[in-house]
């Protein structure tokens, strides 16, 4: 595996030599490469070895060698609960789908349900687009064996992987939850918005309480999945309609707690995540970009783009998602 910021003519020409790779970029640039074996998404928001940044001259691109086969499909948000058809024995799966699509909605609500969802490494992002263009801008993702972009399905790739190969996905928390003792938050539905919630078992509206509290909402909710650590982040809070928005599903009948404070997200990463590399492959969460002031700062060599939500199965948010191909 193999991750570089490259010209469009260098990705083109990988492309043309029959590289197996996942792209990240700007629309305009993706929109000018050759069709292919590649999957692609937009984003100009990226981590570097040198720091997070903006880039829109160049594309993150992730070439993979190891990969043997590549099946590329794209999906309705109809289609999705056939995501595990095609998974090769031993592979792995890259899947992008664009935010605010009902794709992404779909996905993020039934994916763990899906016959054979959990069968087989799945990692990917939710393509996004430069801030001051959300509401002008539709994320798109890129269909490379077509050139097709789309703005309300998700791109999938298998790849079959060679031989004594194994896929390694780790998810990244640099949160922990609040104490014990702190406020514990379940809610009646599953969904992206929510009214009301248990508040240690009492039904309370939930903007007001987090309004009168102070909480600060650039931290998210965290539950524990069977001892794996997962964000809800919220999006936001409308004291006029009561609803609060996130960007990620809260879970109907699950124990969420604030996480504690963070005084410094790129510390926090590099201490979980020591050295990065070529070998590996990750992409961070535009909250912790904007919350954890990333720009111009190194997370520990880990490189990859800044995405909309991220996924290791399930969706996640304020979440790393590293992937590595290990030897059996």
């Amino acid at each position: 595996m193999k991750n570089e910021l490259l010209s469009v003519e260098d990705a083109a020409a990988r492309i043309v030599s029959g590289a197996v790779m996942t792209i990240a970029g700007d629309e305009a640039l993706l929109a000018q490469l050759p069709k292919g074996q590649w999957i692609g998404g937009t984003s100009v928001y990226f981590v570097t070895e040198t720091g997070g940044a903006v880039i829109r001259d160049r594309l993150y691109c992730t070439t993979l060698p190891e990969a043997t086969k590549a099946d590329i499909r794209v999906l309705e948000a109809s289609d999705l609960p056939r995501i595990a058809e095609g998974y090769a024995p031993g592979g792995m799966s890259f899947i992008l789908i664009p935010a605010f699509s009902t794709a992404h909605s779909v996905f993020a609500v039934d994916g763990p349900s899906y016959a054979g969802f959990f069968n087989q490494p799945l990692v990917g992002w939710i393509s996004g687009v430069h801030l001051d263009d959300i509401g002008r801008v539709a994320p798109k993702v890129f269909d490379g064996t077509t050139g097709a972009a789309h703005d309300n399905a998700a791109v999938l790739m298998h790849l079959t992987l060679e031989a004594g190969l194994v896929p390694q996905v780790d998810i990244v928390n640099i949160f922990e939850q609040n104490d014990a003792d702190a406020p514990c938050f379940r809610f009646t539905q599953s969904g992206f918005e929510a009214q009301t919630a248990l508040i240690d078992g009492v039904e309370t509206p939930l903007a007001d309480y987090l309004q009168e509290n102070g909480i600060d909402t650039r931290l998210p909710l965290i539950a524990n999945y069977g001892g794996a650590l997962i964000n809800v982040s919220v999006q936001s809070v409308d004291a006029q309609s009561g609803k609060v928005a996130f960007y990620a599903p809260v879970m109907q009948n699950v124990d969420y707690r604030f996480a504690k404070p963070l005084a410094d997200y790129a510390q926090a990463f590099a201490k979980q995540l020591g050295a990065g590399g070529d070998t590996q492959y990750s992409c961070n969460c535009i909250l912790n970009y904007l919350y954890g002031d990333l720009e111009g700062k190194s997370t520990g060599g880990f490189t990859g783009p800044v995405t909309f939500g991220e996924i290791a199965y399930m969706l996640l948010n304020q979440t790393l998602v590293r992937l590595e191909l290990q030897p059996a």
